[in-house]
């Protein structure tokens, strides 16, 4: 090691580290040994040390190790298997009362995790490839498969499905849900990516693949992989195929691509094309280009907007075949299109969440609200604070809220259902909630740390016994501050070792723990060190010297812009073809309540 004026650079290290150490350190993080800070009555994980970087509350890091419990328990989602039945296949019956919309669902708070802890990626990757590999399966696509031809039922649906359909198609038209594989002019279509209809499997598939690629890194899904398809054939795709499949569909029909056979849902569509937006930046492509042309034809055919920007209406499916439209008002209806749409479109998904907020009262004091999962992640999006208070406290007292396990290791929502386990879908939404900060959903489309793939990274961490709540390089002062701790009492004070790799010269580390100097850690490689330790709640700063891509830092947490709702009608947008049909003169329905049938909507 060079050594200037008797002292080697690494001295000189340790001494600036040892005297800023308590400065750059959390309030709760200080002291020589693992602060152990007393849990709520009502759980056995300690709360999070403050901290002025990011980290994992308590109830995030609850929710993870349950993810990570139904993501690596075995079971099988093959024609003879049965998912475990903690898989959501509940809610929303007959619409989206399938496990996949579990696996969907469930990784929109892991990606935001990942952003959280962009320095500790190996157990984010194991859940998010325990969701995407169970997606292409039988249970994964079982209403294509099962549901053939017109449904045998529709001449005999109950009083209230049947309200739903236009009066002179009562007896001869399939209800919302009914993927009808099989019927005119499509025919029969083994293959549920390659299929024409069927857009909400592949769509969400398509988001599902980019987000574990942003997390991971790992190029695992752009090789093919067997798809299940109908009579036990077996097809051959990866996600690049699956992408420009999807590109082809929307510059070829730019009114959108239909779900179950006929219908065309503005909400399904909207989830394919935020795929297709994360797979671009993830991959450099320019795919989404051609879903724009669907953004364009839904604002001017699938939503009406009043002169002075306020919605009217907004369309849930429409039918081409039969040219019928159902939609819905003002008062809720899209909540979770724009949500879909935010990271893409922000204005569009502004104007839709606007109209929702002022119908339901959300700022206004005097008007009693009811809790609304998807009202608060669009809230918490935009940063909304009035709206975020108010829908948050009627959450913690509608939602139930609470800790689980054999120590109150896990966290879940469980509404009141008295079910064994969190209700899926429905938990898995009110997590968005709990992670990162305000406009975190937005910023994580814009793939701020793909640098974290050449960046000091924590690697062979003991989950789930040890956890991090924390794994942030701080380029500004070149070190990887690292916080732990015991997911469960029993693993407390245990031995534990763990790596941190892409160090740019291992030979100049210094570390502190709890703000003291930490010894016990091995050079392993010249880019590698081990730290042998315990499982505890502790805190590292790791001297890395690492100062980001060329010396400065690329993750920016900066607000997204907003040009004001009212402009995304008027936007500039790439031109559709020509020959998409109009929904102008369509018959159509103004649905009240909660829609048809599908809450989502």
């Amino acid at each position: 090691m060079k050594s200037e004026g008797g002292r080697s650079r690494r001295d000189f290290v340790k001494q600036l580290g040892v005297a800023a150490g308590a400065a750059a350190l959390p309030p709760a993080a200080i002291g020589a040994t693992a602060m152990q800070l007393p849990a709520e009555a009502t759980g056995g994980l300690h709360e999070t040390p403050r901290s002025v970087f990011p980290t994992l509350n308590r109830r995030t890091r609850g929710w993870l190790n349950f993810l990570w419990e139904k993501a690596t328990t075995d079971d099988d989602w093959g024609a003879h298997g049965m998912p475990h039945m903690w898989w959501d296949r509940y809610s929303s019956p007959v619409v989206l009362s399938y496990g996949r919309f579990d696996l969907s669902f469930s990784a929109y708070a892991l990606l935001l995790m990942a952003d959280q802890t962009p320095a500790w990626r190996e157990a984010y990757t194991r859940i998010a490839d325990g969701l995407t590999s169970r997606f292409p399966t039988y249970y994964g696509a079982i209403d294509w498969l099962t549901q053939i031809g017109d449904d045998p039922k529709r001449e005999n649906y109950p009083p209230g499905v049947m309200s739903r359909i236009p009066e002179q198609l009562r007896g001869k038209y399939n209800r919302i849900g009914w993927t009808g594989n099989g019927v005119e002019p499509w025919g029969l279509q083994a293959d549920p990516i390659g299929a024409d209809g069927y857009l909400f499997f592949r769509g969400w598939f398509t988001l599902l693949l980019s987000t574990y690629q942003y997390i991971s890194g790992d190029d695992k899904y752009t090789q093919p992989f067997p798809v299940t398809g109908y009579g036990d054939q077996v097809f051959e795709w990866d996600h690049h195929r699956i992408a420009d499949h999807l590109e082809q569909q929307y510059l070829a029909h730019p009114e959108g691509p239909q779900c179950e056979n006929t219908k065309i849902w503005f909400y399904c569509n909207s989830a394919g094309g935020l795929g297709m937006y994360l797979y671009d930046k993830v991959f450099g492509k320019q795919t989404h280009r051609a879903f724009e042309n669907f953004l364009e034809y839904a604002a001017e055919n699938y939503m009406s907007v009043s002169s002075d920007g306020k919605l009217d209406w907004i369309t849930s499916y429409y039918d081409p075949i039969v040219d019928h439209k159902v939609n819905g008002g003002a008062g809720g209806a899209g909540l979770s299109t724009a949500f879909m749409v935010l990271p893409q479109q922000r204005e569009l998904a502004t104007t839709i969440y606007e109209a929702a907020a002022t119908s339901l009262g959300w700022h206004n004091p005097q008007v009693p609200i009811r809790a609304n999962a998807t009202g608060l992640l669009m809230a918490r999006a935009l940063g909304d604070h009035t709206a975020i208070a108010r829908l948050r406290a009627a959450a913690e007292r509608e939602y139930e809220p609470r800790f689980f396990g054999d120590h109150d290791e896990k966290f879940g929502w469980f509404f009141g259902l008295n079910e064994a386990y969190p209700r899926g879908q429905r938990s898995a939404t009110m997590m968005v909630s709990e992670v990162g900060n305000d406009g975190d959903w937005i910023r994580a489309f814009e793939v701020p740390h793909m640098d974290k793939f050449e960046a000091p990274t924590v690697e062979g961490v003991d989950f789930p016994s040890l956890g991090l709540y924390q794994a942030w390089n701080d380029t500004a002062g070149g070190a990887l501050h690292v916080g732990t701790y015991p997911t469960t009492p029993e693993n407390s004070g245990g031995e534990t070792s763990w790596r941190v790799t892409n160090i740019p010269d291992a030979n100049e580390v210094f570390i502190l723990c709890d703000g003291e100097p930490f010894e016990r850690f091995e050079i392993t490689g010249a880019n590698t060190v081990r730290l042998d330790t315990t499982v505890d709640t502790r805190h590292y700063q790791i001297f890395t010297g690492y100062r980001g891509p060329g010396g400065s830092p690329t993750a920016r947490r900066d607000e997204p812009r907003n040009r004001g709702a009212a402009a995304a009608l008027a936007a500039a947008r790439p031109q559709s073809p020509g020959n998409a049909p109009t929904t102008r003169t369509a018959s159509s329905e103004l649905v009240t309540g909660d829609g048809p049938g599908c809450p989502c909507c």
